[in-house]
């Protein structure tokens, strides 16, 4: 019951700047080149006392080289059908065009509320050559410069007054839902496909063109009447092969997406061999410390052929690091084991949230230096692991008070991660370990 404002307009207007603008984060990628944005891009934000969910849509009229025209005004379509008020953009410095006159006929159709905003009026020299767009119906635009932040708060009061009267379902502030699930992996492993299994419609374009996704996408959906949010990424290729800017934006949303994640979901394609491409994304999950979730798709194409386990156990194989993530089998065509992937997700979720008293904690830290002391400092004396404590969760983080913490190895760490991961409620997630000196108060006290 969340009121969409659907942003639209020609390409290069300015309206994924303009929407940045709104939401104050660089969500959208802004770039010259024309046709960057394809599918709808949905951020719920809060304007003065109301919470809407704000739309970015691609450009209206523009012909996409990769042959996917009909599939961007299709997501331009279904968001005008579902807009409470449309904010139709059109650039003062360009005049009125051609194409501004057909998105105005597609605009009208709609049916919705329409403010008109004339973009890119740096100065207010700019003020009265706006003044020809009303030829476009909409009454008197209204004036901005989103370079020069100029009248956003007219805007914002424009797009207030305009929408309807606030629903009694509608939210109150504009949080997130209590899962966010990033879907990564690379190009054309059908991320998108998953995405639209989860919100049961075509939510995002898909399509055999590798790159055919360039922003993240945030994506609401429900499961037994709960709410997540689902983060659909671009497909990441070699470093080597990242040769335009918007390669590089892309890469950079989808490095984000993890960070803003509460869970991963890796995905691979069954019928192709795990690449550097996978490899550098499980890199950067393992350095974010987040849960993530091994996900095989169109496991239908390959089933016949190799058994689960022997996926399962190339998994462990070549990500050895990993050995607490779950490895789900989809086939995201169909939308068989969706639901099980979430449901897994949740788990690890909660997993991520525990936290476990202290003593328990020593208990288990006093019984792995029982079963196997740590190694001596360098002049030979023994190290001593004083006490144990989690001081955070998600991920949840553990912190060892040590005679010499320089001279616990890394395979003595990696021994106390995994007795960690087998005694307490981590056993499938990562798990921070930080060892550190007793400082000078714990000394005197002899704790």
């Amino acid at each position: 019951m969340t009121p969409r404002v659907v942003i639209v307009g020609r390409p290069n207007v300015g309206k994924s700047s303009l929407f940045n603008w709104l939401v104050e984060k660089r969500i959208a990628i802004e770039d010259p080149t024309a046709g960057v944005t394809r599918d709808r891009l949905v951020q719920r934000i809060a304007l003065d006392d109301r919470v809407v969910d704000l739309v970015d849509t691609g450009g209206m009229g523009f012909d996409d080289p990769d042959g996917l025209t009909a599939r961007i005004d299709a997501q331009i379509e279904a968001g005008l059908a579902e807009a409470a008020l449309i904010v139709f953009v059109v650039d003062v410095r360009a005049g009125l065009v051609g194409i501004d006159t057909e998105v105005a006929r597609r605009v009208r159709r709609a049916g919705a509320p329409v403010l008109l905003v004339v973009n890119k009026a740096d100065a207010p020299a700019f003020d009265a050559q706006a003044q020809e767009f009303a030829a476009l119906g909409f009454g008197s635009p209204l004036v901005v410069s989103v370079r020069q932040n100029r009248n956003r708060g007219r805007l914002i009061d424009a797009i207030v007054a305009r929408l309807p009267p606030r629903h009694p379902d509608e939210p109150e502030t504009a949080d997130l839902p209590e899962m966010k699930l990033a879907i990564v992996g690379r190009r054309n492993v059908g991320k998108s496909t998953f995405v639209n299994a989860l919100a049961r419609e075509d939510r995002v374009i898909t399509s055999p063109v590798a790159g055919t996704t360039r922003d993240s996408i945030d994506v609401r959906f429900e499961v037994d009447g709960r709410s997540f949010l689902a983060i659909d990424t671009p497909g990441l290729r070699r470093t080597k092969s990242r040769t335009t800017d918007i390669d590089f934006y892309s890469t950079h949303r989808a490095q984000r997406s993890i960070r803003r994640a509460d869970v991963v979901l890796l995905f691979f394609d069954a019928t192709e061999p795990i690449g550097k491409v996978d490899k550098q994304l499980a890199e950067t999950i393992t350095e974010e410390s987040k849960p993530v979730v091994f996900v095989v798709n169109k496991w239908d194409l390959y089933a016949a052929d190799v058994k689960k386990r022997e996926w399962a156990e190339y998994l462990r194989d070549t990500f050895p690091t990993m050995p607490w993530a779950p490895v789900a089998f989809v086939t995201a065509k169909t939308g068989r084991n969706a639901k099980a992937t979430v449901d897994t997700a949740q788990r690890l979720f909660r997993q991520s949230r525990e936290r476990v008293p202290t003593a328990r904690l020593n208990t288990v830290l006093r019984d792995a230096v029982a079963a196997n002391q740590p190694p001596a400092d360098p002049r030979g004396r023994p190290v001593r692991l004083y006490y144990a404590t989690q001081v955070e969760v998600a991920p949840p983080t553990i912190v060892i008070s040590a005679s010499g913490p320089r001279s616990v190895s890394d395979p003595y760490r990696r021994y106390l991660l995994n007795t960690f991961h087998d005694a307490l409620p981590f056993t499938e997630i990562p798990i921070r370990l930080l060892i550190r000196g007793r400082s000078s108060a714990e000394k005197s006290t002899g704790e």
